[in-house]
Parts: C-alpha cells; sequence; structure tokens
C-alpha cells in the first residue's frame, strides 16, 4: 500500500477517470473515443490540479524495449502537454495495459501505479485502486493476474516479434466482450443488488479493517456508482469510456460522477 499527501499545487479540481479500452471494437470507433478523450483533457486541464487515470487506458498495451504499439499519438501528445505544464497525471495500470512498464514514465511523465495509494485532497483521504482481483471470488481471474504479472512470462512474451505479439493482442481484444458490447451500443449490466458486488465487499472489508478514508473509488467495473458506506465513506465506481463517458471530480468539498458526451 502507498501513503502519500500532495503539495503540488494548492488549488484546483482532482479529476478521475477509467476504463477507455482504446483499440476495440475497431480502429475507427476507437479513434473516435480517442479525439473525444482528447477533448475531454483539454477541457479539464484548465481548472485541474491532478489527473488520475484508473486502469485499462488500453485494450492491449505490451512494450518491448524499443517497441510500443502503434496510435495513440493524440492521447499521448494531449498527455505529454498536460505534464509538462506541472499537472501530474497518475495511471493505475488496470488489467489490459497491466504490461506498461516504464515507456509513459519516461516519455510522457506519467506516474505509474499497480498497487492501491491512498491521497489526500482538502483533508479528505481517499483509496484508490483499479479493481481487478480485489474482493471475494474470481479465482480463475486472480490466478491468469498471477501469469500476466510473472516475469518470466513476461519474457517469453517479449521473445515474440513485435508484429506478431501485437497482432495476437489485438485479435483477442477484437472478439472479447468488451468489444461485442461497444459494436451493440450496450452498457453493462448493473447489479439488482450492488452488496453483491466483488469491489462493493472489498470496500467494505477496507473500512472493517480500520483504513480512515473518506472516498474508495475504483475504475474496472464499468457501472457509474456513487453510493455511500457509512457516514464518513462513499464508494465511488467510474464506469467507463465505451458507452457511458464517465467521470468523476472532486472540488474540494464534493465527489460527483459526471458524463462528457460532446461528440
Amino acid at each position: 500500500m502507498e501513503q502519500s499527501s500532495n503539495n503540488i499545487k494548492s488549488q484546483g479540481k482532482i479529476y478521475f477517470a477509467s476504463d477507455f479500452h482504446l483499440g476495440i471494437p475497431d480502429k475507427a470507433s476507437s479513434l473516435k473515443r480517442e479525439k473525444l478523450l482528447v477533448k475531454w483533457l483539454s477541457e479539464i486541464k484548465n481548472d485541474a490540479r491532478e489527473i488520475f487515470l484508473m486502469g485499462d487506458i488500453f485494450d492491449f498495451w505490451f512494450e518491448y524495449k524499443t517497441v510500443v504499439p502503434k496510435g495513440y499519438v493524440r492521447l499521448l501528445g494531449k498527455l505529454a502537454e498536460i505534464t509538462d505544464s506541472g499537472i501530474p497525471v497518475h495511471l493505475f495500470r488496470g488489467n489490459h495495459d497491466i504490461w506498461a512498464f516504464d515507456y509513459l514514465d519516461k516519455e510522457v511523465n506519467i506516474i505509474l501505479h499497480r498497487k492501491p495509494v491512498i491521497k489526500e485532497f482538502y483533508g479528505k483521504k481517499f483509496y484508490l485502486a483499479h479493481g481487478d482481483g480485489l474482493g471475494p471470488g474470481d479465482s480463475g481471474y486472480k490466478l491468469l493476474k498471477k501469469v500476466f504479472e510473472c516475469r518470466f512470462c513476461q519474457l517469453l512474451f517479449h521473445w515474440l516479434h513485435p508484429d506478431l505479439g501485437a497482432r495476437m493482442g489485438l485479435f483477442f481484444s477484437q472478439k472479447s466482450r468488451l468489444a461485442n458490447i461497444t459494436k451493440k451500443g450496450r452498457h453493462e449490466k448493473a447489479p439488482n443488488n450492488y452488496k453483491n458486488e466483488m469491489l462493493y465487499n472489498y470496500a467494505i472489508d477496507i473500512i472493517k479493517a480500520g483504513i480512515n478514508v473518506d472516498y474508495i473509488v475504483f475504475g474496472h467495473r464499468h457501472i457509474p456508482l456513487n453510493i455511500e458506506l457509512n457516514k464518513k465513506t462513499r464508494l465511488v465506481i467510474l464506469g467507463d469510456w465505451l458507452t457511458n463517458f464517465s467521470y468523476a471530480v472532486f472540488d474540494g468539498k464534493t465527489l460527483e460522477i459526471k458524463f462528457f458526451n460532446k461528440i
């Protein structure tokens, strides 16, 4: 668990967004979403103190020593512009961009996280994580996650020619459940009872463990959610930029989910 406070800027809003999955369901649709994301970033940089991208920016991303996936130049250029201006941008590596190593840090000056982090803004504490593999159940994915995080397995994939590795990754991405949902313009199905959600139960466990925070913020589940866990703590799930185009903004007093639909 990382824990830190911020003294970077004394004023400004804190922005959170997650699950852009650039690359699916096809190049044209992904480019349209990327341009929309760049438009959003251009607007929020005017009053942002810090920006948190909570994971799965790309549906597939793997960094070789001298090669990164082709494309996404509009987004990467905008992020570099923002960090060059002095606004910190954080990326929580999700289950789809778990293989982001140091390129985004060195070239774009993005602060990378993989484990949960506690941050404090304007006297309020935030527990932040992408959300994959947290909470009870989902043992199949948790095993797969260990494989993806295994250095030896990463080395094996690294031996593939970049053209072959990228084609394999994009092929499976474009055949995925998320790609099909995006093609059909459907939303992730909201649970009938959010108390059955793994991330809800993980958030409850955080409180039971005595971790004293005001907001628990996750991506991963693609369902915009902002609920009270107790009189002090709220759980916020950010939704996605596949069909919801949702994000959260903290103005120093309240954390609110909003939607960006400027095509």
